[in-house]
């Protein structure tokens, strides 16, 4: 067993699952704090049900990304502890601010928001708010950094075969993290829209087949009542107004990452362009744009590509998102593979670093599969997501939605589109930077030498079934926390505003014994988040 490949796996699992909180934490947030917004200056109590309602989704989905993404500080002393001897002078910087300024703005003040209702002065509570989101956003902005130092090294120098920091200021207006910081907010707002419009929809289908809203022979909706405070008139404004919220933002969070990553790939083509070739399955210069590509990228003991063919390619269009014309030719693999090993060498250096893997042949090209299909399924999955959002805009014109259950599960499932889309997205963006961990730069803003191998990140004293042993067990307990936040969710979405509100009905029915958080009757020291206001 490669200690290599199961550190590799280790990593990818806990960050890709860590990363699907995170786009809902920022995206959900942005829109709650305008909620709240909306009923502090307007003081409509459907304004105030939102924001109760989301907000508890919001914290559940919260706390588990705090229990998820602690995991992820340990795997750097755990399996790539060479990897942290490297990059350590330069990460510690603002590692250090998400931890020290972001994330305690952020979780300090949601604990003022969390335990302030009714009784802390309302725009202080509401500015608590407003606080705990933006420390969202500069925790991403942060975590970016030094992100984005991996993937284009800036600010440093080397000594003694270290980079050392000298330029925290470069380092936090990298131009790399200035055009993936909106990309990656976008794609956060993407995933807040669809997760407003499924929800929503469910609930006002929910309304429908439960005969409390009909629609007149012009397609108007009639908007009833059950005589619950919890299926009540207020009720339907607070989901027609959050689906069509939902079906906005998810347009506008699509049509920001489409122009926001055309910039990202125009950079991308200066600083890795192997990443963009291999993304394009381009083995050969051109301008084409492909579609549709098939065969096995590489034959056994290859270093080319020559055995992909284009199925469908439109001309033209890889030059404009490259060079934003449509006649100069992007390199393809077989140019740029012997470019790299004249830059960077054909073998690993022959060092002890590298165990068993010095001397070994460098592959330059990253799996194709996976930065192929990467990258076509955050396209498209984002695009069928902004494209739902647009029908689901003409279609609840009226004020409903379709008493039709198929539509329904569809406006649901719709929802994990844009979470896909962004975790295709981040997958693709670590992958095409192999076989480098911190990648060279052949643009003049890249520093000179300042690189590492993957091979030689992984820490050197661990085994395969040590790494194999941490990789079932946090596979574990990242399945177990991933059941309990679906149930948690599922739990309070089906409760409906009530979940959020218990008070709302508390008064409606007198006994103590209730079916869940969304009973007419439930107490509010039963439910199992009742600290959460």
């Amino acid at each position: 067993m490669d200690p290599l490949d199961i550190a590799r796996w280790q990593f990818g699992i806990t960050t890709v699952y860590h990363f699907m909180m995170v786009p809902l934490t920022i995206g959900l947030g942005m829109v709650l704090v305008y909620m709240q917004t909306k009923w502090h200056r307007t003081g409509q109590e459907q304004y105030l049900r939102m924001t109760k309602f989301w907000g508890k989704l919001f914290l559940i989905n919260f706390i588990m990304g705090v229990a998820t993404g602690i995991v992820q500080e340990f795997q750097f002393g755990m399996a790539w502890s060479e990897y942290s001897r490297f990059v350590g002078d330069v990460f510690g910087a603002p590692l250090a601010m998400e931890a020290l300024i972001a994330f305690f703005l952020e979780s300090v003040f949601l604990g003022i928001w969390i335990f302030g209702w009714n009784r802390i002065n309302p725009r202080i509570h509401l500015a608590a708010l407003w606080a705990a989101v933006i420390g969202s956003v500069f925790s991403a902005y942060f975590i970016l950094a030094a992100n984005s130092w991996m993937q284009h090294p800036v600010g440093v120098e080397m000594v003694d075969g270290r980079p050392v920091m000298t330029d925290i200021w470069a380092v936090l207006t990298n131009n790399t993290l200035i055009v993936r910081f909106p990309h990656t907010i976008f794609g956060a707002v993407s995933v807040a829209g669809a997760f407003l419009l499924g929800i929503s929809w469910y609930h006002l289908w929910k309304r429908r087949t439960d005969g409390i809203d009909t629609v007149a022979a012009d397609g108007t909706v009639m908007v009833g009542t059950t005589g619950s405070k919890g299926r009540d008139e207020k009720d339907h404004a607070v989901w027609i107004t959050s689906l069509r919220w939902g079906a906005w933002v998810a347009v506008v969070g699509f049509l920001g990452t489409a122009f926001s990553g055309h910039a990202q790939a125009q950079l991308m083509i200066q600083q890795q362009p192997m990443k963009m070739a291999a993304a394009e399955a381009a083995c050969r210069d051109g301008t084409a744009f492909s579609i549709l590509s098939v065969a096995n990228p590489r034959t056994e003991g290859a270093t080319t590509c020559d055995d992909v063919v284009g199925v469908f390619e439109v001309p033209g269009l890889l030059s404009f998102l490259a060079h934003n014309d449509f006649t100069t030719d992007v390199k393809g693999v077989n140019t740029l593979i012997p470019e790299y090993q004249e830059m960077y060498g054909t073998h690993l250096p022959d060092d002890p670093m590298y165990g068993e893997r010095a001397g070994m042949e460098i592959d330059y090209l990253p799996v194709m599969e996976v930065t192929y299909w990467g990258f076509r399924i955050m396209i498209t999955f984002g695009g069928l997501a902004a494209l739902a959002a647009a029908i689901a805009l003409w279609v609840t014109r009226k004020g409903t939605v379709p008493a039709s259950r198929p539509l329904m599960r569809l406006a649901v499932f719709g929802i994990l589109a844009p979470f896909g889309a962004n975790a295709a997205g981040w997958i693709f963006t670590e992958m095409g930077r192999q076989p480098f961990v911190v990648v060279p730069n052949p643009d003049p803003t890249g520093i000179d030498q300042v690189w590492m191998y993957t091979a030689a990140a992984v820490s050197p004293g661990v085994s395969g079934g040590e790494i194999l042993f941490s990789l079932v067990a946090l596979t574990l307990i990242y399945a177990v926390l991933m059941v309990v936040e679906v149930i948690l969710l599922t739990r309070y979405v089906k409760g409906g505003v009530p979940a959020g509100m218990p008070e709302l009905t508390a008064d409606e029915h007198s006994d103590d014994h209730h079916d869940g958080p969304g009973s007419s009757g439930r107490r509010e020291d039963s439910d199992v988040l009742a600290f959460a206001y």
